[in-house]
């Protein structure tokens, strides 16, 4: 019996980029579905954007009445790190999915990542009746001491003090970590100050500032059990 002549190297190649992009679908409907999972069936305040460029692809999606579970694929591994962290001191559940252009540097992705979780965030809050709105910290992290003070006001405002020693963590540029907060801010519609008041370790610094915004997220997005039903703004309206 003649054998069947095999594939040329450029089929199997096809084959294989098109079972790469099958995989990665399934994993982020997966992470989807865990967020889902693991949230209170009582609570709808959820959020999912999908945010596609010619630089990067991102999808999320947040639940604010989670456990702090996590699903993270950023291909930066120290952003990685600080979103994970960002969701377990929060309690917020999520799940980042990005493709980006890392072969140019950190920047689109990082930003970009930014701005789709703050518009997941801003949808899952809805019309906000009923949060807490404000909330402050001092988090220290070893050596560094960080001060995070939030408004969930639907005004956009960032205020960030921070000084770094070196231009990189690893790989990734210690200036992204602004960028990062602020495309999360504007988006997320959030007055936020963060000012890190002493410190010497360039990573100390960067996860203080995370997990300082993660624990006034906590607190900030929680339900008021004497407000439940009030916008809470004597306006009667946030945002405006």
């Amino acid at each position: 019996m003649a054998r069947t002549p095999a594939r040329s190297a450029k089929a199997r190649v096809q084959g294989r980029s098109g079972s790469a992009r099958k995989t990665g679908s399934k994993a982020l409907a997966k992470t989807t579905r865990a967020v889902a999972r693991t949230s209170r069936a009582s609570a709808a305040r959820r959020g999912a954007v999908k945010r596609i460029t010619k630089e990067t692809a991102i999808e999320v999606a947040v639940d604010l009445d989670g456990t702090g579970t996590s699903v993270i694929d950023t291909g930066i591994g120290f952003f990685d790190h600080m979103l994970d962290l960002l969701a377990r001191h929060s309690r917020i559940d999520m799940a980042v999915r990005a493709k980006g252009d890392l072969h140019i540097d950190h920047h689109h992705t990082t930003e970009d990542v930014g701005i789709a979780l703050g518009q997941a965030v801003k949808q899952a809050l809805g019309d906000m009746r009923g949060i807490t709105r404000y909330a402050d910290v001092h988090l220290p992290m070893d050596e560094t001491l960080a001060r995070v003070v939030l408004d969930i006001s639907g005004r956009p405002v960032l205020v960030f003090k921070a000084e770094f020693g070196r231009d990189k963590v690893g790989t990734f540029d210690t200036e992204l970590v602004r960028e990062w907060f602020h495309a999360f801010a504007m988006n997320a519609g959030l007055t936020l100050h963060v000012e890190v008041l002493y410190g010497s370790n360039d990573h100390h610094i960067a996860e203080a500032c995370f997990k300082g915004l993660a624990r006034v997220l906590r607190a900030a997005v929680a339900i008021d059990p004497r407000a439940q039903g009030e916008v809470p703004s004597t306006k009667g309206t946030l945002g405006n």
